[in-house]
């Protein structure tokens, strides 16, 4: 017969079990997850941005809008109508002043498409923005 370790109030086997360390590891992935899901949202919508030499490497506070090749404007992924980027970006601006839009259009996107969601964001009261584009190697 094996022996059992008694439990401090009842005499019998320990039953709890220490949680922290997966709470630690669950809680390193979630950051990890945070930190690469921008960098992989628009692999993910198929967007192919544009290449410059002289890309800016500041990164002020963003709200990210995209521009896919079918013309369509995307807010986190989802399509929206001018109505639901200028309410969702009057929020944001509301949130923080300084907040900077950034339209990350693909390449093959009619410049039409791109004039038009940058006419939504200033409508909205955002005077910065700036186009996104990936530095040429």
């Amino acid at each position: 017969m094996a022996a059992e370790l008694p439990d401090a109030e009842h005499g019998g086997p320990i039953a709890s079990i220490n949680v922290t360390p997966f709470v630690d590891v669950v809680l390193v992935l979630l950051v990890i997850f945070m930190v690469t899901a921008p960098m992989l949202m628009k692999d993910v919508l198929g967007i192919r941005l544009p290449k410059s030499v002289s890309a800016d490497a500041q990164k002020p506070t963003t709200f990210g809008v995209a521009v896919n090749r079918a013309g369509q404007i995307l807010l986190d992924g989802i399509p929206v109508d001018q109505e639901g980027l200028t309410r969702r970006a009057k929020d944001t601006l509301a949130l923080d002043p300084e907040v900077q839009a950034v339209i990350a259009a693909d390449g093959d996107a009619r410049h039409e498409d791109v004039v038009r969601a940058i006419d939504w964001v200033q409508q909205a009261g955002m005077k910065r923005f700036g186009l996104q584009i990936q530095r040429e190697r």
